[in-house]
C-alpha cells in the first residue's frame, strides 16, 4: 500500500497520547499513525519523547491517557515486549541479542520448533537458512552472534522480526554504527520489508537517511508533536530547525587560527600496536586535530594505544617534549590525557549508578579526604556539571541509564573534564545524538580549544571533521595516508586518502 494511505488503513496509531513519569509529565497529547508499507520517520532532540512513544506503541509503557489502535480498533497492549505477539516489533538501539548462541537459536529463542518432544533444529536452521537467503545475508544460521559484524547483527534482528510475522516495525537508531556501505544493504531491506506491508517507524538523528528512506517525518520537540508531513516537502535542514525550534546556521562554531608555532604538546613516532603500523603525528596547543578514516581504519586503535588501553609493540611518545614511555591508563590521566571512548553505553558510563558516582570516577583522587570519599565536594562537582554542560534529567538522583543518548554523552564529557586534562580525545563526539545537543557539544569543543586545550577529534561523520577540525588526520589500513589543512580538508580530499587513492602529506 502506498504511503498515501487514508487514517483510516493505520496499521498502528497512536491517539492523544500522554505519559508522565511520577510528577514528571514527558508526552503531551501525541498523535501518529503508522500506515501499511510506509516508513514513517519519527525525530526530534534528545529528551524530546521519542523512545517514551516507541515503547508506548511496542507495549513496554503504558500511557498515562490517551490510547492505541491496532487496524482501527483501540487496544490494551500486552506489557514487555508480548506485543510481538500481536506483530508489534522493536529492534533496540542495544540489540537485543544472546552473544553466545548462534543465529538460529537466536531467532527461535522462547519460540523453538518441536517435533516428538524434541527440538526440530534441522526445521529452524531451514526458515533461518530462508530468511537469510531473502535478504542477501551471508551468514550461516550456525554462526555464533559474537562473530558478527554489528551490521550484521542488526540484519539478524530483522529476521528475527520477519520470521514473527511483524506487521509494525519499530527501529531505535539502526544504522548508529554501520558504514555507508552497510547503512546501503540495510535500506535495501527495509524498502524489500515496506514492499511487503509492513509498517516500519524509523529513528534516526541521521537527517539525510531520514530524506533518502522515509515517506512520511513526525516531529517532536518537548515532548510535542510539531508535525507530520510527507518526507518529499522537507530538506534536512528544514527538519533540524523543526527539531530544535531554532535556526542552525551556527551548528559549527566560528573557526578560530590556529597558532602553528604554539607548544608541541604531544609528539607520536613509529608507533605500533594491535591494528597501528608506523604512526607518526605531533599535536599542538590549543589545536583541534582530527582523525578521519573508514570504519576499522586504525584511529581509535592509535589513541586506546597511547592512553594506555592497548599494548604498545614500539614507538616513541613524548610529552611537552618529554618520553614518557609508555603509559597506564592512571599515569596518562595524571599526565593530562583524557580519552572520551565512543562507546559511552559499555564502557564510558555506569548504566545502573546515578549521575555522581558516573561524573566523579575518572578523576576519584580528587574527591579523597583522609582516606574516606568527600561527598559535599561529589555533590559540589554534579551541580557544576550539570550547568556547565546542560546535562538534563529528572533530578540530580536519576539512574544514568534512564538519561537520553544526548545528556548521557554530555555527562561522559563532564566525567572526563574532572581529571582537569591538558589533552582531550573525543572519540565519535556526536553518534547517536541530535542535531540541537551537537551544536552544544561543537562549541563545547571550540571554548575549550580557546582555553588551550588540545583536542583530538575522531569521527566517521565527514561534516563535524570538516566543520571544526584545525588539521586533519586520515587513516587507512592501520596507517596515515595523509594529513590535510586548510581548503584541502574537505570531503572530495578526505575520501581518496580514506580509500587509498593518494597517499602523501600536504603541509
Amino acid at each position: 500500500m502506498h504511503a498515501q494511505a487514508s487514517q483510516s488503513e493505520a496499521a498502528i496509531e497512536a491517539v492523544n497520547i500522554s505519559k508522565s513519569f511520577g510528577p514528571v509529565p514527558v508526552l503531551f497529547s501525541v498523535s501518529m499513525d503508522i500506515r501499511p508499507g510506509e516508513v514513517h520517520a519519527l525525530i526530534g532532540e534528545n529528551g524530546a519523547g521519542k523512545s517514551t512513544l516507541m515503547k508506548i506503541l511496542a507495549g513496554f509503557h503504558d500511557p498515562t491517557s490517551g490510547h492505541i489502535k491496532l487496524e482501527g480498533a483501540s487496544v490494551q497492549l500486552p506489557q514487555n515486549g508480548a506485543a510481538e505477539k500481536l506483530g508489534i516489533v522493536l529492534i533496540h538501539q542495544e540489540l537485543n541479542l544472546a552473544e553466545q548462541m548462534t543465529v538460529e537459536e537466536n531467532v527461535f529463542l522462547g519460540r523453538e520448533i518441536r517435533s516428538k518432544g524434541f527440538l526440530d533444529k534441522s526445521a529452524m536452521r531451514a526458515i533461518v537458512q530462508r530468511y537469510l537467503d531473502e535478504i542477501g545475508l551471508d551468514i550461516a544460521p550456525s554462526d555464533r552472534i559474537s562473530s558478527l559484524t554489528i551490521a550484521q547483527k542488526q540484519m539478524v534482528e530483522i529476521v528475527k522480526a520477519v520470521s514473527r510475522n511483524a506487521r509494525v516495525l519499530i527501529m531505535d537508531e539502526p544504522t548508529a554504527a554501520l558504514t555507508e556501505e552497510e547503512t546501503e544493504a540495510f535500506f535495501r531491506q527495509v524498502t524489500k520489508l515496506k514492499q511487503s506491508g509492513v509498517a516500519i517507524v524509523f529513528v534516526s538523528h541521521k537527517l539525510n537517511e531520514v530524506k533518502a528512506i522515509a515517506d512520511r517525518v513526525t516531529i517532536l520537540r518537548d515532548g510535542q508533536r510539531i508535525d507530520t508531513r510527507p518526507a518529499a516537502d522537507l530538506t534536512p535542514d528544514m527538519m533540524a530547525q523543526m527539531m530544535v525550534g531554532r535556526e542552525l546556521s551556527d551548528l559549527y562554531p566560528p573557526m578560530h587560527e590556529a597558532d602553528v608555532d604554539a607548544e608541541l604538546v604531544l609528539e607520536v613516532e613509529n608507533l605500533r600496536a594491535p591494528g597501528v603500523h608506523n604512526v607518526s603525528f605531533g599535536l599542538r596547543q590549543g589545536e583541534i586535530l582530527g582523525f578521519s578514516g573508514l570504519i576499522g581504519s586504525g584511529r581509535t586503535a592509535v589513541f586506546e594505544a597511547i592512553c594506555g588501553l592497548l599494548p604498545i609493540e614500539s614507538g616513541t611518545i613524548r610529552l611537552y617534549g618529554r618520553d614518557v614511555g609508555h603509559l597506564s591508563v592512571s599515569a596518562a590521566r595524571d599526565a593530562g590525557l583524557a580519552y572520551l571512548t565512543k562507546d559511552r553505553k559499555e564502557k564510558g558510563l555506569l548504566l545502573d549508578k546515578k549521575m555522581q558516582p558516573n561524573l566523579t570516577l575518572f578523576a576519584l583522587p580528587k574527591f579523597v579526604r583522609n582516606l574516606a570519599i568527600d561527598n559535599k565536594a561529589e555533590a559540589e562537582a554534579l551541580s557544576r556539571a550539570i550547568r556547565r554542560f546542560d546535562v538534563r534529567a529528572r533530578d540530580a538522583e536519576v539512574i544514568v541509564g534512564k538519561l537520553s543518548g544526548g545528556n548521557q554523552q554530555k555527562l561522559l564529557l563532564a566525567k572526563i573534564m574532572e581529571s582537569d586534562p591538558k589533552i582531550v580525545i573525543i572519540d565519535e563526539p556526536t553518534r547517536g545524538i541530535d542535531v540541537g545537543t551537537k551544536q552544544q557539544i561543537y562549541h563545547f569543543i571550540a571554548a575549550l580549544a580557546a582555553e588551550g586545550v588540545s583536542v583530538v577529534v575522531i569521527s566517521s561523520e565527514m561534516p563535524e571533521i570538516i566543520g571544526i577540525c584545525h588539521r586533519v588526520v586520515v587513516m587507512r589500513e592501520g596507517q596515515i595516508t595523509g594529513v590535510l589543512t586548510g581548503d584541502h580538508i574537505n570531503e572530495n580530499e578526505i575520501m581518496r586518502y580514506a580509500a587509498g587513492l593518494k597517499r602523501e602529506e600536504i603541509h
